[in-house]
């Protein structure tokens, strides 16, 4: 079995368990739903850099609540800013993650929400 399957195998498990028993009104609001993804996928792949809390800034990465679908797009999956964007941070540590772009809508979604 490749990695990049492995990878997709535990994602949708750590998805299933996370969401099993959780209906904040999810299965009646699909915008709900995206979210509720994208936080599981936010908590999953970017709290080791960035807040739990996605309105703070974490040890490495910064605040990212409300970040646009356009700036997630360019940052996690090609290590880049749109242009005209003015970097919270002057870094570039963050590598790519490609195996996520699919993922970005959900992200998104929960980052508008997000506190």
């Amino acid at each position: 079995m490749t990695a990049k399957r492995t990878g997709f195998m535990v994602m949708t498990l750590v998805l299933l368990v996370a969401t099993a028993g959780c209906d904040n009104g999810a299965a009646d609001d699909p915008a709900a739903a995206l979210a509720q993804r994208g936080r599981v996928v936010f908590e999953t792949n970017c709290t080791a850099c960035h807040s739990r809390t996605p309105s703070q800034p974490g040890p490495v990465g910064p605040a990212v609540a409300g970040a646009s679908l356009e700036l997630l797009a360019a940052k996690v999956v090609r290590n880049e800013y749109p242009p005209g964007y003015e970097p919270k941070r002057n870094t570039n540590s963050m590598p790519p993650l490609v195996h996520l772009e699919k993922e970005l809508p959900a992200v998104h979604a929960y980052l508008q929400r997000a506190p």
